[in-house]
């Protein structure tokens, strides 16, 4: 988006969203459909595997009914749909989920199945009908799964979630020309015509620093957990340190039995360090807020820095990160999705459904906006983005997602935004 070229007000109907109106780019209005505004991420945001314990974000509320006056699309790209679907025809839409994995993955995929049920029943007017495929939470099941959508004639494929079944999924889908937009967190398993409409890390990690720099921290220490959410975390940090010029004076490795150890050198360093960035969630908030103290680092004296891994109530409660700061998605959209699900499913969604109540709403949205182009590439990766349930958000050609996140603070065990989020790219 660029100033105010091309925008239109849209009005939204009554219904689960209410009555509001939003003023977006064209392409921006495909997805204010989708929702609209905010949302956060949960408590398990790393550990022995970063994404058997996925939590993550949601909606804000305007739904325009009536179709939108989008530009339309005249090029077919390739890797999209192209002349292959009618504008006046209905299609078939897989959701690929680990609905049988035991523990907490399977309860998450079950939330996130709900969540794509009910995005598909508050659609007016939907087209598509919705296939729900158990990929078992396992690359062979996902691969299996993808061949029996594709055998059904589905069109575009969503999920599965665990990246090891996306990237088997995904090889199904490709060699077969249909779109798949999964919800992996890991990036590598995106690419051509894998799309991963997800929390990205590395996107938490560098908008939190770009802040940081611009209220004047030029040197940086990192307290970083060990895992695979930890290695993205730790290449993410040095990256955006690097490319803005500050300094990197530390950044220690640690696990539940080596924080204090961790704390320890940090408070060690004798050259000046002006922000300390530590990536932690609600399950180890205690342990390493203890070890933040025993080591005598005063967060008063040093900017405490984090993800959108702080949007917990147990990390917010925790004297060591009181004063911190912390990248995430707005609220606004997950309250408002949250309601209406524990409306329908008597009990609170995880943070990732609205993940798929978005993916659901969105295929729903471009298929009625740009019929034979809906899921052309050049539609996909539109740099104006959508507006979904967390906020703005765009495809990368290479597969991933950017978010625009707000920058919140947490003081007196609650958080409070600072510095709401972009509302453009």
């Amino acid at each position: 988006m660029q100033g105010n070229r091309g925008k239109k007000t849209v009005g939204t109907h009554g219904g689960p969203f209410g009555a509001a109106v939003r003023t977006l780019a064209p392409v921006a209005l495909v997805c204010a459909l989708v929702c609209v505004l905010a949302g956060c991420m949960g408590s398990s945001r790393f550990g022995s595997s970063r994404e058997a314990t996925p939590t993550l974000s949601a909606p804000v509320g305007t739904v325009s009914e009536q179709p939108l006056d989008l530009p339309p699309t005249t090029d077919t790209p390739a890797g999209g749909l192209g002349n292959s679907l009618s504008p006046s025809d209905g299609i078939t839409v897989a959701l690929l989920l680990p609905l049988s994995a035991s523990g907490h993955t399977g309860a998450v995929a079950t939330a996130l199945r709900n969540a794509g049920e009910l995005a598909q029943s508050e659609y007016k007017g939907a087209k598509i009908r919705l296939v729900i495929k158990d990929d078992l939470g396992h690359a062979d099941g996902a691969r299996t799964a993808a061949r029996s959508a594709l055998a059904e004639g589905a069109q575009v494929v969503l999920g599965p979630l665990l990246a090891p079944s996306v990237k088997a999924a995904g090889d199904v889908t490709r060699a077969a020309g249909k779109p798949m937009i999964a919800f992996s967190t890991d990036q590598t398993v995106g690419g051509r015509g894998v799309y991963l409409l997800s929390f990205l890390p590395d996107n938490d990690v560098d908008q939190i620093i770009g802040y940081a720099a611009s209220r004047g921290k030029t040197s940086f220490a990192a307290m970083i957990p060990e895992g695979a959410y930890g290695n993205v975390v730790a290449a993410a940090f040095q990256e955006s340190c690097a490319r803005r010029g500050l300094r990197v004076a530390t950044l220690e490795r640690y696990n539940a039995s080596s924080a204090e150890q961790a704390a320890k050198a940090i408070a060690a360093v004798t050259v000046p360090v002006d922000a300390l960035f530590v990536p932690e969630n609600g399950d180890g908030a205690a342990t390493t807020g203890a070890a933040l103290q025993t080591a005598g680092i005063e967060t008063k004296k040093w900017q405490l820095l984090g993800t959108s891994a702080w949007d917990d109530p147990r990390l917010a409660k925790s004297p060591a990160f009181q004063g911190g700061w912390f990248a995430s998605p707005d609220r606004n959209g997950f309250n408002a999705f949250s309601k209406r699900y524990q409306a329908k499913y008597g009990e609170e969604p995880p943070r990732l459904a609205s993940l798929s109540y978005d993916a659901v709403f969105l295929v729903n949205a471009l298929l009625n906006q740009y019929g034979t182009q809906a899921f052309a590439d050049a539609t996909l990766l539109n740099t104006d983005g959508m507006i979904g349930t967390d906020g703005l958000f765009r495809f990368k050609a290479g597969g991933g997602t950017e978010r625009p996140l707000a920058i919140s603070q947490i003081a007196s065990g609650a958080t409070t935004v600072i510095q709401p989020a972009k509302q453009n790219f």
